[in-house]
C-alpha cells in the first residue's frame, strides 16, 4: 500500500511539474506605461474625464522575444495596474475619491480596465482593482487609448501627473 502511495505521489508531482513547465513556455508578461494629467481645474465630487495620448504597444517585439506571434495569442488579461504620482513629487492620493480606467482601439469597443473607489490613502502610489476582461485585441493592436474618469474630493492647487504602470499576462501557443 505504501509503495502505491509513493508511486502515486511521484506521478502526481511529475505531472504538476510538467504542467508548470508548459505553462511557463506559453505564458509571459507585457508591461506598458501611460501618463495621466489631472488638471487643477477639475471639479470636486463630480466625475471628470481625461483622455491620454495613445499608448504605443511593443507587442510584436514582445511576442517575438517570447517565441510566438499575434495570431498565436490565446488570452490576454491585465494582472496589475499601479498608479504613481510623478509630479509634484511630494503629492499623495489624498485628493482622489475614485478613478476608473478604460481601454479602446480604433477597431475595438471601449471596456473598463481597472478602478478604485472610496480611495483613502496618504501614499503617492496605489494599486487599482483589475477587471477580468479579455484584452487580446487591444494588446495585439499597434496602439490603444486610455480614458480615465476621476472624481476628486479636494481642490487641486496645481496639475498632478500620474504614471500608470500596466502589466498584462499573455498566454499564447509557441511558434
Amino acid at each position: 500500500m505504501k509503495s502505491k502511495l509513493i508511486a502515486l505521489t511521484v506521478c502526481l508531482s511529475l505531472f504538476l511539474t510538467s504542467c508548470d513547465v508548459v505553462d511557463d513556455l506559453l505564458t509571459f508578461s507585457i508591461s506598458n506605461e501611460a501618463s495621466i494629467k489631472i488638471n487643477s481645474t477639475s471639479p470636486i465630487n463630480l466625475p471628470s474625464e481625461i483622455i491620454t495620448p495613445e499608448v504605443t504597444t511593443n507587442s510584436s517585439s514582445e511576442f517575438e522575444n517570447n517565441k510566438t506571434k499575434a495570431n498565436l495569442v490565446k488570452d490576454v488579461k491585465i494582472r496589475s495596474l499601479k498608479l504613481a504620482i510623478s509630479d509634484p513629487s511630494d503629492k499623495t492620493f489624498t485628493f482622489l475619491k475614485s478613478i476608473h480606467l478604460y481601454i479602446s482601439t480604433t477597431e475595438s469597443n471601449e471596456i473598463e480596465l481597472a478602478y478604485q473607489d472610496n480611495i483613502r490613502t496618504t501614499a503617492n502610489s496605489i494599486d487599482l482593482i483589475c477587471t477580468d476582461q479579455r484584452l487580446d485585441e487591444y494588446i495585439k493592436a499597434d496602439s490603444y487609448k486610455i480614458r480615465t474618469k476621476v472624481t476628486l474630493k479636494e481642490t487641486l492647487t496645481k496639475d498632478v501627473t500620474v504614471k500608470a504602470n500596466m502589466k498584462f499576462r499573455v498566454t499564447a501557443d509557441p511558434l
